[in-house]
């Protein structure tokens, strides 16, 4: 089986977003990048299956601006097979990103997809279920566990009201959540070796699929920011400020 996954080039988790000074987005200039965290969840769960036997070849997908190779580089190093980059410049949404690996899961074929379930710069958590409702597969969102049993995904997904299991029929679409697993690092040996694993570059166009934006971002804030904090000494000076400062009791 061939277990498909993405790698989302993204402004790095410890880094702090400044907003550019016409409010037209985030400020990318001498950021730090890196891969999506719920896509490096993703690849570990991946790899895990080829290690288990349950799966024979992991390909990772990234879609965007020539730098996105990097990404790429790292989930080879992080154990994948091989890669493949869709360049495509401007803002990609979510819809226009499902149609792009729709039409990588028609030329791959393979039996699971697995997908970090948002990436952290638009949060949008839609990526996946487009690509199911698109490529007409079975999905299996928010996955903390993830097994393969007699051609089917047996997946424990974490819910409004606690935690459900439920088994869907392969090929699947599966959206990782944060307690699936840990990823691990990638070592020197691996890093060096991932230079030299292959990977095959396509545009939109190649693949037949428009990728026009259907919204316009108008602007882009920075959050208010919040008053200091201050400490009450007791519960009655407490509800004195949610009475007369919050005025949210009466």
């Amino acid at each position: 089986m061939k277990v498909l996954v993405t790698a989302k080039r993204v402004v790095d988790a410890n880094v702090s977003i400044r907003v550019q000074s016409d409010n037209s987005g985030v400020d990318l200039n001498n950021v730090k990048m890196a891969v999506n965290p719920f896509d490096e969840i993703a690849i570990e769960e991946a790899v895990r299956l080829r290690e288990a036997g349950s799966a024979e070849e992991v390909v990772v997908v990234s879609i965007g601006i020539t730098n996105c190779q990097e990404q790429i580089r790292t989930a080879l190093a992080l154990g994948a097979d091989r890669g493949i980059f869709v360049e495509a410049d401007g803002d990609l949404q979510p819809l226009a990103v499902a149609k792009i690996l729709k039409a990588i899961v028609d030329k791959e074929s393979p039996g699971i997809i697995i997908l970090g379930k948002q990436a952290i710069d638009g949060d949008n958590s839609q990526t996946g279920p487009m690509l199911a409702a698109l490529a007409g597969l079975s999905q299996a969102t928010f996955a903390s566990e993830l097994t393969i049993e007699d051609g089917k995904a047996v997946v424990t997904r974490e819910i409004d009201g606690g935690m459900e299991t439920i088994s869907v029929p392969l090929p699947a679409v599966i959206t990782t959540d944060l307690r699936l697993n840990e990823p691990r690092y990638a070592s020197l040996p691996n890093i060096m070796k991932a230079k030299k694993k292959p990977v095959d570059s396509y545009t939109p166009e190649e693949l037949g699929v428009d990728v026009a934006p259907r919204l316009t971002t108008l602007k882009v804030e920075p959050p208010s920011e919040r008053a200091a904090g201050v400490i009450v000494e007791t519960a009655e000076e407490l509800i004195d400020k949610l009475k007369n400062e919050a005025k949210v009791i009466e």
